[in-house]
């Protein structure tokens, strides 16, 4: 063993007092427009075995349980897995304390796995890419979620200063971090997120558009059930120019 060698970070930022859970006050479109693009992409589709990887407090993990025969929520806080009691109360859906670069799941094993607001914390994530390839079954299928830099406000400005767009994650901190080993909050390249999962072994089918009426002065404004319904005319049809702050890719393992 290398005494000198940093030991692997561990994703446990929503220990450290945060309650996620509120976060989602006051955002019933996000997660509408989120459930839309998963239950878009797997409509007509059956699974035997799933995992909602850092699904957190099983947000979306009731929704997979729609597709699949057995969905294990895995998520590397635990006090995201303890509201995860409450929300999932009554539910069969597993709870299991996991890292997306560290799952506990056999070669193969899974057919179905899901992977949402997660990539905004992991600037470079090949060990994560790998680990989703080796549980996931040939043929399998993950769906991904990533933050997108390049969305339509971000290519018009860097349109407008005639530069190109950043081909490496960038990160959108806002506030310095209060800690050391605070997590990081990153926006990335779709064509390079893409190519990273090719590598290694998952393959492009789908991608949509999400989220792409996420503004304040909407929300106040316009019924969200409006907002929701535009969604889902757009969310297709903007995926081609990677238009919304959030890009859903559906992949197949070779």
């Amino acid at each position: 063993m290398n005494e000198d060698k940093p030991s692997k970070k561990v994703a446990d930022q929503y220990d450290r007092g945060y309650d996620y859970t509120q976060y989602w006050n006051n955002r019933d479109y996000e997660n509408a427009a989120e459930q839309v693009a998963i239950r878009r992409l797997l409509k007509g589709r059956r699974f035997a075995k799933a995992a909602d990887v850092g699904g957190g407090f099983g947000r979306l993990a009731l929704l997979l349980r729609e597709y699949a025969d057995q969905v294990t929520l895995a998520e590397p806080s635990q006090t995201q897995l303890d509201a995860a009691e409450k929300f999932l109360e009554g539910t069969d859906v597993i709870k299991a304390r996991q890292q997306a670069d560290a799952l506990q799941f056999g070669d193969g094993e899974l057919d179905l796995i899901t992977m949402v607001r997660v990539m905004h914390h992991i600037p470079e994530p090949t060990e994560e890419f790998a680990e989703i390839a080796r549980v996931l079954a040939p043929g399998g299928t993950a769906i991904i979620e990533v933050a997108n830099y390049g969305h339509f406000k971000n290519r018009r400005a860097f349109k407008k200063a005639g530069k190109a767009l950043p081909k490496e994650p960038v990160s959108i901190r806002t506030v310095a971090a209060d800690e050391p080993d605070a997590i990081a909050f990153v926006n990335h390249n779709i064509d390079t997120v893409v190519g990273q999962l090719a590598a290694a072994g998952l393959v492009l089918q789908r991608k949509l558009s999400v989220s792409n009426l996420r503004s304040q002065k909407l929300k106040r404004y316009v019924p969200g059930k409006v907002l929701v319904a535009v969604e889902r005319v757009l969310q297709k049809p903007l995926a081609s120019s990677d238009f919304g702050p959030s890009i859903f890719l559906e992949l197949r393992k070779r």
